[in-house]
């Protein structure tokens, strides 16, 4: 039965590994128990687990290091997990409202970098249009772009609604658009990022 509600599954461990965590006091630095010893703790399955472990690493609240286990990272942003993993496993959601979300976030890391990507960036963002094509270009270009204006929890809000979104929503924009892309991030002002978000 458990596995026709995943989503709720999954959100439920969320809640019992922060309640975990709130309980024995674990502060960044911190070793989790192993996906195994969690896994019978709190009597769920191994995957959800895991499903678990990987939202919270791509909110920067764990990392894994390999060989080591599993660490506490920071601590205070734990309602953006509740909040993120309650929005987007909520099923009334709509693929729209993940996609505006996605592109807000996009434009934003636009918004910081018009105008000032160096020379060597610039070969980088051409480099990613070379070698990739579809949504994997798309991925690569503004995950690169949200590392250049150096906005991590951006980075890591965008990578969970994509995430989300790679499933239900495949990006057809056109190669105009990403050339208008290259030339904003040369030459463009914010003003130009919204004239380009504008039409969708």
């Amino acid at each position: 039965m458990a596995h026709s509600h995943n989503g709720k599954v999954y959100e439920g461990v969320l809640h019992q590994l922060k309640a975990y965590i709130e309980t024995n006091h674990l502060k960044p630095g911190d070793k989790l128990p192993s996906e195994r010893e969690l896994s019978e703790q709190l009597q769920v399955g191994r995957s959800s687990i895991r499903e678990a472990f990987r939202a919270m690493e791509l909110l920067g609240l764990i990392e894994t290091k390999r060989g080591e286990g599993t660490f506490m990272r920071a601590y205070r942003p734990y309602h953006m997990v509740e909040l993120l993993s309650n929005f987007l496993l909520n099923e009334s959601r709509t693929r729209e409202e993940l996609v505006a979300a996605k592109r807000m976030l996009e434009k934003e890391a636009l918004m910081r970098v018009a105008g000032k990507v160096s020379t060597d960036q610039i070969k980088v963002v051409d480099h990613i249009f070379e070698e990739f094509n579809g949504e994997e270009m798309h991925l690569k270009l503004f995950h690169y772009l949200f590392e250049v204006c150096g906005q991590h929890l951006l980075l890591s809000m965008w990578q969970f609604i994509s995430g989300f979104t790679k499933t239900v929503h495949i990006i057809e924009y056109d190669p105009d658009w990403y050339e208008s892309v290259r030339h904003l991030l040369q030459s463009g002002t914010p003003e130009d990022v919204l004239d380009l978000f504008a039409t969708p």
